[in-house]
């Protein structure tokens, strides 16, 4: 196909001709041309229709949305998508969740909240969550509001729900959309898009009318965010033009975030951008606050609201890196306690936990630990404890949760989500008993083989590929994400010098020298704590594992080494 040694070494050890069901040519040639039709969703022409109804006769419509990156971008997507459509801003109601008060999807506080409006919607339109929310949907049935759901979210094993007018999801077993792997918010923007084109059809929308492609930018970073596979031709296609979007700076939020974060045309915003700076900032006011800031934030009319919306989003960044450095270093003495127990699993809970940060927690978890993980922490009066929970690639979560749900119905207050991630509520009373049956069920996912955490590499990077050349090769495979993770390399190397960095310095700047070539690196996070003592010091020869990149300093590009983890030989 015309690539390199290099980067056929690196396609090799990612995919297959066939992963997942796609053909290796169309996920490394991603063109949004090649987007299925939204129709192949199965009910996308009802919910549509029902739209288009209730947009004719000037219904109030609710948009429900989940607090994540990935709800907050579709709740952008559905509601700029609905103000193009000619409904007025006052015929709109956001409806999100508060992620401590409520919890995920459309919870019962939620649903009290609806039923106390005034004025309620007559339909409600959901995005990236509710497919396991039967009974609450019921419930806004009853009082004659009706329910469109729109999700990417594993099917409970009792189907779809019963009193929604329509469920939207890939992941059903009677949806012929060829791609399941998509986001939630992707998800609500086909369905926009449909109801775009059937109300030109109607003639209720002139041809002309704007398309919708220029809600990309919020597609591709829920994309991002939200780490659905990138061997999706997809999801590729949407993220690269999602960021050409937003590099063209022509939105408040993001010429605002781009001056915050040193982003211009000739520094622009990358994945590695998206998923580092980006999504945490986003996903920091829900942990910390309630996330109408966050949507504010994406929908500012002017850079000056967007700065204003922006400087909240900051102050609960730097809430949410200390709330999660205290919650870490409990969590890992806990960690180490059950490893020395011999368990393959890790349910951690604490009664000072931020119900907030557990899913950073449980990925920390996972990462050093190498084995599933659940954070647990106390909701309301303390009885009942939410939790988020983290995995390997080795174990599906959503199936484990399904097989324990079915052996003890009643356990989980709820639980949801898909193979990589997912949350849970129960009694506290019950965490000795979900640990035990989350141990077991885990044992039987992988045969019983004692798990340890891993990196894995493309191997050794010949000396003379260590140069800014090799980074434009590697850039050419863009972009990367979970399943096409950014090449990792084997690296042997002496330390020439190396001192903590950074505000709080947890971070490691080290020069590193292999065969008379002096490199710059960098470790992020190498020490849990300011005052930890640094295992390798001058002199030393160590072993990494490392990316190569790029790193703008006063307008010139140099090689920076970005290690993953590195220990003394």
């Amino acid at each position: 196909m015309g690539f390199s040694p290099l980067q056929s070494r690196i396609i090799a050890g990612r995919a297959s001709d066939q992963k997942h069901g796609f053909p290796l040519e169309d996920f490394l040639f991603p063109a949004l041309k090649n987007l299925h039709h939204p129709e192949l969703l199965q009910d996308s022409v009802i919910a549509a229709d029902r739209i288009i109804e209730a947009v004719a006769t000037g219904c109030l419509i609710g948009i429900l949305t989940d607090y994540d990156v990935d709800g907050i971008c579709s709740h952008v997507v559905v509601r700029q998508s609905l103000l193009r459509f000619g409904v007025p801003e006052s015929k709109l109601i956001s409806l999100i969740g508060h992620r401590m008060n409520d919890g995920y999807g459309i919870s019962c506080g939620l649903v009290e909240k609806i039923l106390a409006l005034d004025e309620r919607p007559q339909l409600i339109i959901t995005a990236d969550c509710g497919t396991s929310d039967e009974l609450q949907i019921r419930r806004l049935k009853e009082k004659n509001i009706g329910v469109i759901i729109t999700d990417h979210h594993s099917i409970p094993s009792s189907g779809i729900p019963a009193s929604a007018e329509a469920t939207v999801n890939p992941t059903r077993k009677d949806c012929t959309y060829p791609d399941k792997y998509i986001s939630g918010c992707m998800v609500s923007w086909l369905l926009m898009c449909l109801v775009r084109n059937r109300l030109i059809e109607r003639k209720m929308l002139k041809p002309e009318a704007e398309k919708l492609g220029i809600l990309l930018d919020f597609v591709g970073l829920s994309t991002i965010a939200d780490a659905v596979t990138f061997v999706s031709p997809t999801n590729r296609a949407v993220v690269n033009n999602g960021l050409e979007i937003i590099n063209q700076f022509i939105k408040p939020a993001w010429i605002i975030l781009g001056k915050h974060l040193g982003k211009n045309k000739n520094n622009p915003f990358t994945v590695d951008d998206l998923a580092f700076q980006v999504a945490p900032r986003i996903n920091a006011r829900s942990r910390m606050a309630d996330p109408y800031a966050a949507l504010n934030f994406f929908i500012a009319a002017d850079q000056g609201r967007a700065f204003e919306c922006l400087q909240k989003l900051e102050k609960n960044n730097k809430e949410r890196k200390l709330t999660e450095r205290n919650m870490v270093k409990i969590a890992q003495q806990k960690a180490i306690k059950l490893r020395e127990e011999r368990l393959n699993t890790l349910v951690i809970f604490d009664q000072k936990f931020h119900a907030g940060v557990q899913g950073i927690v449980a990925s920390r978890l996972v990462e050093s630990f190498g084995r599933p993980c659940v954070v647990l922490s106390p909701l309301g009066d303390g009885t009942v404890v939410s939790g988020s929970a983290r995995t390997i690639p080795e174990v599906d979560l959503f199936k484990v949760l399904q097989n324990i749900n079915k052996n003890h119905p009643g356990m989980f207050k709820s639980f949801g989500g898909h193979r990589g991630a997912a949350g849970i509520k129960l009694n506290i009373n019950d965490i000795d008993l979900f640990s035990e049956l989350f141990e077991k069920k885990v044992l039987e996912e992988v045969r019983h083989v004692r798990l340890e955490p891993y990196i894995l590499t493309d191997g050794i990077l010949e000396n003379e590929m260590i140069r800014l050349e090799t980074i434009n090769e590697i850039q050419k495979l863009e972009p990367f994400g979970r399943e096409f993770e950014e090449p990792f390399f084997l690296g042997v190397f002496e330390v020439t010098g190396i001192r903590a960095v950074g505000a709080e310095p947890i971070h490691l700047s080290l020069k590193l020298r292999q065969k008379k070539k002096e490199l710059q690196a960098i470790w992020f996070n190498a020490l849990n704590n300011p005052d930890d003592s640094i295992n390798i010091k001058c002199g030393d020869t160590i072993r990494c594992a490392y990316k190569l990149k790029l790193n703008m300093y006063n307008g010139r590009k140099k090689m920076q080494l970005l290690i993953e983890y590195a220990e003394a030989e």
